[in-house]
Parts: C-alpha cells; sequence; structure tokens
C-alpha cells in the first residue's frame, strides 16, 4: 500500500562549493550545534556568575571530544570490518561516519579532562549544564542527517512518508525529523527543570535526565530505524539499542543518586 501523502527529498547535501571547497549542509549543522551551545553556556556563566576561565577552553575541548569520540564509535561498533581492511578511511571523516554514542563518551572524557585544569568547575556542575544545549545540538545532527539523505527510516505503509531520492523510490519514515523532534523536546524539559534552583541544587540531576531521555527516545526510535551495522542482522535489538541501554541505566542511577545527595 501507498502512502497517501508522499514528500519527495532530494536536495544536494553541499550547500556551497567554490572549485574544490565544499560546504556541505550537515558541516554547517554541525557548526551550528556548537556555536548554538557555546552561546547558551556563555549565559549559564553569566547567569551563576560562574568563574569565565574554563569557558573558552570549553569551545575546544568539547567539540574535540564529540568529533572523535563520534568517529571511534562509528569505527568500532558500526563498521569495524571495512576499517580494519582500510586503517587510513578512518581519517576521512567528511565522508561521514559518526556515532552518537561514540560523542557522548567523547564529551564526557573531554569535560573531565577541562575540570582537571585549575579554575575549572566541578564535573558535575559542568555535566549538567553542557547536558542542556547537547540535547539541542542532537537535534541539529539529525537535521543535517536528513538533508544528507541519511540514516533513513525502514519503508512506511502508512498514511504518509518521505521518499529520499537520492537513494531510491520507497517512501520511508523520516525517522532524522522524528530524532530531531524528541531531541528538541528534550532540550526544553532541561531548559525548565534548569531553571528550578531545587534542581541546580541536585549536582548529576540534569545529566541523569538526559541520559534517560535522550537514549530512551533513541531506543524506541530505532525500531524505525534501517540498520546501520552489517552484522547486527538477526540481533534482537539493534546495534544502537543496545549501546543505549547502558547509557539509560547511568541516567537512572544519577538520578536516584542525587534525591540522596544535595548541595547548598
Amino acid at each position: 500500500m501507498t502512502p497517501t501523502y508522499v514528500v519527495h527529498w532530494s536536495i544536494n547535501p553541499i550547500f556551497l562549493q567554490v572549485g574544490p571547497l565544499a560546504v556541505r549542509w550537515y558541516g554547517l549543522f554541525f557548526a551550528a550545534a556548537f556555536m548554538v551551545g557555546y552561546g547558551f553556556m556563555q549565559w549559564v556563566y553569566k547567569r551563576e556568575d560562574a568563574d569565565p576561565v574554563s569557558l573558552d577552553r570549553l569551545l575546544f575541548y568539547m567539540p574535540l571530544g564529540a568529533v572523535l569520540g563520534a568517529r571511534i564509535g562509528h569505527v568500532l561498533f558500526y563498521d569495524p570490518h571495512y576499517y580494519l581492511a582500510h586503517p587510513l578511511a578512518i581519517l576521512r571523516i567528511w565522508e561521514g561516519g559518526l556515532a552518537s554514542h561514540g560523542g557522548a563518551a567523547g564529551i564526557l572524557i573531554a569535560l573531565y579532562l577541562l575540570t582537571r585544569r585549575a579554575g575549572s568547575p566541578s564535573y558535575l556542575w559542568l555535566l549538567d549544564r553542557v547536558a542542556i544545549p547537547t540535547a539541542l545540538g542532537g537535534a541539529f545532527i539529525r537535521l543535517g542527517n536528513f538533508f544528507n539523505s541519511e540514516i533513513v527510516g525502514i519503508p512506511t505503509s502508512g498514511s504518509w512518508g518521505v521518499v529520499f531520492d537520492r537513494l531510491d523510490r520507497v517512501p520511508r519514515h523520516p525517522v532524522q525529523l522524528y530524532e530531531a523532534a524528541a531531541y528538541a523536546m528534550v532540550f526544553l524539559i532541561l531548559l525548565w527543570v534548569y531553571r528550578r534552583r531545587a534542581a541546580r541544587r541536585r549536582p548529576g540531576r540534569l545529566v541523569g535526565l538526559f541520559l534517560l531521555l535522550v537514549f530512551s527516545a533513541r531506543f524506541v526510535l530505532e525500531f524505525v530505524k534501517m540498520p546501520q551495522a552489517e552484522y547486527e542482522a538477526g540481533f534482537a535489538l539493534t546495534v544502537g539499542q543496545l549501546l543505549s541501554i547502558p547509557c539509560i541505566l547511568a541516567g537512572i542511577g544519577l538520578i536516584i543518586h542525587t534525591r540522596r545527595s544535595r548541595t547548598p
């Protein structure tokens, strides 16, 4: 059965090209995610009268940790056989291949290293506040995936669907847009919780909510997403779902922990 309402999507993933230099939509969304996040953190530091010494460092540590972690995560979790056979391809990030679970791990490590430096805030304080724009950044990244016609959904016979003309002629779930909407909603929830003074007095509450909500949404939406790893055929759960489970459990653990602790 063909969906009643079908949107054909065939936009060129390259936004602007001048000679050999190409600016891609994905790159624009990726850069926007970090710039909006940095602007949000400037607002947080000013609002809480925090020491700005570490703020500029954050603009270096966080993108570096996110990109390296996301790339390593993709290599290890989604296509290890290819990269073992073609190790130099690991460096070709512009060809795509970034895993959000690896990106999350990379950010956690990068921010831990940042908080080891003099003048930096505590680890949980920083994680709680960075979690808020990170959720919005995830929405930006999924919009970039949509413009790239990648990480597509499974075919649909429902009332509507999107045909990614650059791939095939099959109506599919626009799962990238589903995820973008879910992460934007998580951002609004975290922002609302952050503005409540009681939540700021429980270090770990916001990052716990982030892990629980973001990766629960990811777990559910994997059911309408095409497999991302070749070797997951026959698995009861996708690789994305298996990687989301420990993140969800960590989020629950942090929330329980914050119910027992309170900072003046």
